[in-house]
């Protein structure tokens, strides 16, 4: 933590309740390491790690870079994987996309910031906006 975040350790009594690897037992026929999972108990602690992680763009465990993401359910991940090809064009398209807890899909056009949390409601919208109808029409 102090590698990374130092400033967060000084300000906040970071605690860990728990720390396991997943799975359990190392494959050797995977080359990748095996995950670690840590449980927080105050997920306030969790949220500014993962933002400032996500503003660092680059975080490292003794000088090798690592990977922090926040754990999801299955269900979760799934209905967050329905926006992945319509998150993708906005993205090219520079319109800010933002994929909210759960699954809302967020972004921002003519100023404005747009959520949805379906893809019928994103289609009724798109209708009356033609730049955005065309981008998104092969998608939706």
């Amino acid at each position: 933590m102090t590698e990374n975040f130092p400033h967060l350790v000084k300000e906040m009594d970071l605690q860990v309740q728990e720390a396991r690897r997943t799975p359990n037992k190392r494959n050797p026929k995977r080359t990748t390491p095996r995950h670690i999972i840590i449980k927080m108990p105050r997920a306030n602690d969790k949220e500014r790690i993962l933002k400032t992680a996500r503003e660092r763009n680059s975080v490292t465990y003794k000088g090798i870079p690592i990977r922090l993401s926040a754990d999801f359910s299955t269900e979760t991940l799934q209905a967050r994987r329905e926006w992945q090809e319509i998150f993708k064009v906005m993205n090219t398209k520079n319109l800010q996309p933002r994929l909210l807890y759960p699954a809302k899909l967020s972004f921002r056009i003519e100023g404005q910031i747009k959520s949805f949390t379906d893809k019928e409601k994103l289609k009724e919208f798109i209708t009356t906006k033609p730049g955005l109808y065309e981008m998104l029409k092969g998608i939706l």
